[in-house]
């Protein structure tokens, strides 16, 4: 078994929202096998078938550090300046270098944030990706079972469970890339 596909680059499925047309053919598939009489043409998705925080909470600490911070407490002109110049004697500067010294706590825990975040809706990315591969896989047998057991039908359905079979054919298989599969 492979690696988990990391660089959303390399991903065939980079989003929730890029997974949707899997849950479609899910969905669709589930219609097919409870409605024998179902073709391409009563499908819900005729024409695929036929073609088969952190930023907050830095930001209170710069706002708390700027007003308790210089020698003159508040946010009046000489408690502002007083506190940016304190900030800035940290890293050998003045009142200018004080402003990044403020920021750099919004800045960092916005940046921890995002990357907590992303790291949140890549790991649900990945477990939905899981979740339809394994339906997919079933869904796939319940159509081949139907094509089998229906093969005495007319054309029309069997192009429909076909064209199905064939779409659940590159969902796993791309699914399967990207889980490393």
């Amino acid at each position: 078994m492979g690696e988990y596909v990391k660089n959303k680059k390399e991903m065939n499925f980079s989003s929730m929202d890029s997974l949707k047309p899997v849950q479609k053919v899910i969905n669709e598939a589930s219609a097919a096998l409870n409605d024998k009489n179902r073709t391409i043409a009563t499908s819900a998705i005729p024409e695929v078938l036929a073609g088969a925080v952190g930023a907050g909470a830095g930001g209170a600490i710069g706002f708390a550090a700027l007003y308790l911070g210089g020698p003159i407490v508040g946010l009046n002109a000489a408690g502002i300046a007083g506190g940016l110049a304190a900030a800035g004697a940290l890293v050998g500067g003045g009142m200018a270098a004080g402003i990044a010294v403020l920021a750099a706590p919004a800045v960092l825990l916005a940046a921890g944030g995002v990357g907590l975040a992303s790291r949140a809706k890549n790991r649900k990315l990945k477990e939905a990706k899981e979740l339809y591969y394994k339906e997919a896989i079933k869904k796939q047998n319940a159509i081949i079972k139907a094509l089998q057991n229906e093969s005495r039908r007319d054309k029309e359905r069997i192009d429909y469970l076909t064209s199905l079979n064939n779409l659940f054919k590159a969902a796993i298989r791309d699914l399967k890339y990207d889980l490393g599969i």
